[in-house]
């Protein structure tokens, strides 16, 4: 998470790590529902002020600074353009109207979104914690940590921006509104990251402007963390629907993690046949191929021919996931080989598949942990794995897509730990001296709970 305030004034250094200067502001164009940073005003020597394109420039940023993807010598600067604002000159500390409170508000922070390479504004900071923040983060950081000692909390007080409608050109004054336009023109990834980031209740009224595709692959890709509470928190029946929308693995991951009560009121309220579908993929242990595998592939008899099997292809929904091979199975249902689309495309549509298809195959069992599953498939090279039972029945496929999850949750996992002890090692006269100071500072600004 990022916030205006810790970027100001922070380091600005080219390709080769030399420092041109420190940032001084981020520019953003008004005309998306959560807009980009587009530009990126810094101070470059004695005081100097200039400005680039975010996107030309910027290669990696984080509240420690912002390195750029060229030598100082290659840059060309910029000016702002007419639908551009500067988030620090034109929104902090200003005061904002909340149509919805009926109040007049100030800004006295702005949240930002890291969404890829991109960063977006979230929204305004309008309470304590962004003036804490604004006076140095360990300040915020001690004052959340008094109060959760006292049973008591101190939340953020975000306003999302696509709540907030410019009156005027010359900013004297930001309307908020409620408004949610172009949310459909977002890449349901960067809608999951500010779904995300968002409390409940702002994302629950945001939620609501998606229609059920939007809402169901904005789902998909949010963490898993959210993803269960998420669905906890919306009614039984559009709950049910856009889980049934889902792919069956996807869906069962998240059924997984809700209670039992809410599992069976949504698995009873699906079509019988996703509801099927899920509950046999729950019946594998949670880590295992079983348990991430898909059930959603093309699979044909070898005496399909190949005319007959690009038809199955034909007929396939527009949502289907992608097809990289077909599975052909024998008269018994049991795997017996792959055939890819090139090979479908270049062979004589009478041929039987029987003929033409790939039988040196690499399958695993639906109890193979998914770090060894994810091995195989980066080791082998295949865009996804089988998963086969005993008798050599096709049961799924475990996608390339799934063995990179199954990493990065490794990967995250191991960070949080780290994260944890470090935490741990905080010394107790520190956290007295804070715990101090933070009440020293809540009388100053007259805080209370």
């Amino acid at each position: 998470m990022l916030y205006l305030s810790q970027m100001l004034g922070k380091p600005v250094v080219d390709a080769t790590g030399e420092k041109i200067g420190t940032i001084s502001d981020l520019a953003i164009s008004t005309g998306e529902v959560f807009p980009r940073i587009t530009s990126l005003a810094f101070q470059g020597p004695g005081k100097v002020p200039f400005m680039i394109s975010w996107r030309k420039y910027v290669d990696e940023f984080d509240d420690d600074g912002i390195r750029l993807a060229v030598e100082s010598h290659d840059i060309r600067f910029s000016y702002l353009q007419p639908d551009e604002v500067l988030l620090a000159r034109d929104l902090l500390n200003r005061q904002i109207v909340d149509t919805q409170g009926m109040k007049v508000v100030r800004v006295n922070d702005l949240k930002l979104s890291v969404s890829g390479s991109q960063l977006r504004l979230l929204g305004a900071e309008v309470g304590t914690r962004g003036i804490l923040r604004g006076l140095a983060p360990w300040v915020e950081h001690a004052a959340v940590a008094v109060a959760k000692a006292f049973n008591k909390r101190i939340d953020e007080q975000i306003i999302a921006w696509n709540y907030m409608d410019l009156l005027d050109r010359d900013l004297s004054e930001v309307q908020l509104s409620v408004t949610h336009k172009r949310l459909d023109e977002l890449h349901p990834a960067d809608v999951a990251d500010i779904l995300e980031q968002l409390d409940p209740q702002q994302r629950a009224t945001v939620f609501e402007h998606l229609d059920d595709a939007q809402a169901t692959e904005a789902i998909s890709e949010m963490e898993d963390e959210y993803q269960a509470d998420f669905i906890e928190d919306l009614d039984d029946a559009r709950a049910a629907g856009l889980l049934g929308n889902m792919d069956p693995d996807d869906a069962a991951d998240i059924v997984r993690d809700l209670s039992y009560e809410k599992a069976e009121t949504l698995l009873r309220l699906m079509g019988m046949e996703d509801a099927t579908e899920i509950r046999r993929l729950l019946g594998y242990k949670d880590g295992t191929a079983g348990g991430m595998m898909t059930t959603q592939f093309v699979a044909v008899h070898e005496d399909t021919t190949v005319g007959e099997t690009i038809e199955v292809l034909r007929e396939l929904d527009e949502d289907h996931p992608t097809v990289h091979y077909v599975y052909v199975l024998d008269e018994y249902d049991r795997f017996t080989g792959v055939l890819s689309l090139r090979t479908l495309v270049l062979t004589d549509d009478a041929k039987p598949v029987g003929e033409v298809m790939y039988d040196d195959v690499i399958s695993v069992p639906p109890e193979e942990t998914e770090e060894e599953v994810a091995a195989d498939i980066f080791k082998y090279d295949l865009p996804a794995m089988p998963v086969v039972d005993e008798h050599g029945v096709l049961l799924g496929i475990v996608t390339v897509d799934d063995a990179w999850d199954a990493i990065e949750e490794d990967v995250s996992g191991d960070k949080t730990k780290t994260t944890v002890l470090k935490a741990l090692g905080i010394g107790v006269a520190a956290v007295l001296f804070l715990a101090l100071y933070t009440l020293v500072l809540f009388q100053i600004i007259g805080f209370s709970w």
